[in-house]
């Protein structure tokens, strides 16, 4: 086998990122109202080049003011699940972590929830009131990798299986919570919320807001991708790893912190979308591989791939209504998987 080279990795995003505009441009033409291809191109080469738009004003209005802003949103979305996933399988080294088996999303989402609960009782400012939602799916996020770490570990070392039955339990305590705290709400806002945790990407985002998602990814990113060629390491086992250098309890502190960040940023503006941090990081083991450094971009286009695609789906198959965002993950999902098990234990 070739060893992997930075120009190997660049090349092959490069394909994933084309792959990635032909479906962006593909959700930007499909919805409740079609928009033609031919000037939907000449409306974003219009863009590129500082023109006037070659649409009509209610069709530009769909395309840069509803569909483009929520597909950037899905893209944040599905990259931050994948690489999440893959980050929890990394570290457990079992296939079945994901946040959601692991509870992490549940965290970040009762996290959410109370903030949104608390946030009209305080007088914050604006700047302030916008990150304030995803503080508190960050904050549950992290407070839930952090109890289910330490149920999970036995004699100073991880026992996945008991990890991942801390995270089951984890995240039905944390189910029946979200119920209780959505009875809590006014009648008026119950089914929004309900929809919500389906999976929803249809929410506009402020400004600034948008700017701390972006940002959030990258740095979590980047810092999980850092530790890379720890993580190949640590498929061999704890043990060989720290035999090799590696310093576990770094790697563990910087990747479940950073993989938790994603998640609670993720579930705070989007709701439950279940599947993608599972099933995108074993396609991409399929197509490019084991090794990290290409594993983690991979799955991060993949992801965006997976979630646009899915929100496009939503967007069209009962149009003009909408369906939620993690029914279509789920109804993809379940028979992919049973595939890939299937094909595993073959």
């Amino acid at each position: 086998m070739q060893p992997l080279t930075l120009s190997k990795v660049a090349m092959r995003c490069g394909i994933l990122a084309v792959v990635l505009f032909v479906v962006v441009v593909i959700a930007l033409k499909f919805g409740a109202v079609p928009v033609s291809l031919y000037g939907l191109g000449k409306d974003l080469i219009g863009v590129l080049i500082g023109r006037s738009s070659q649409l009509s004003s209610e069709y530009g209005m769909i395309i840069r003011e509803i569909r483009l802003p929520r597909i950037a949103l899905g893209i944040f979305v599905g990259a931050s699940l994948s690489v999440a996933g893959t980050s929890f399988q990394a570290l457990l080294r079992n296939p079945l972590a994901d946040p959601y088996v692991l509870g992490v999303s549940y965290g970040a989402a009762v996290g959410s929830i109370l903030a949104l609960i608390v946030e009209p009782h305080i007088a914050l400012r604006p700047e302030i009131a916008a990150v304030f939602t995803p503080l508190g799916g960050f904050l549950g996020a992290t407070l839930t990798i952090s109890v289910v770490y330490l149920l999970g570990r036995y004699r100073n070392e991880i026992d996945t299986k008991t990890l991942l039955l801390s995270g089951v339990i984890a995240g039905t305590f944390l189910s029946a919570m979200i119920m209780l705290l959505i009875t809590m709400l006014p009648s008026s806002s119950t089914r929004g919320m309900a929809v919500w945790l389906m999976g929803d990407l249809s929410t506009p985002m402020p400004l600034i807001l948008g700017w701390v998602l972006r940002t959030g990814f990258f740095v979590g990113f980047l810092l999980i991708y850092l530790t890379a060629s720890d993580l190949n390491l640590l498929l061999a086992g704890e043990k060989e790893a720290m035999h090799l250098g590696v310093d576990i309890r770094k790697v563990q502190i910087v990747v479940y912190l950073s993989a938790s960040a994603l998640t609670g940023l993720a579930v705070s503006v989007s709701g439950s979308i279940g599947y993608v941090g599972l099933l995108v990081p074993h396609l991409m083991r399929l197509i490019f591989g084991t090794d990290y450094r290409m594993l983690l971009p991979a799955t991060a286009f993949g992801g965006a791939i997976a979630v646009v695609i899915a929100d496009t789906a939503a967007r069209t198959v009962a149009a003009p209504s909408e369906l939620p965002v993690g029914a279509i993950t789920a109804i993809a999902g379940a028979p992919l998987f049973i595939y890939l098990l299937r094909r595993r234990l073959a």
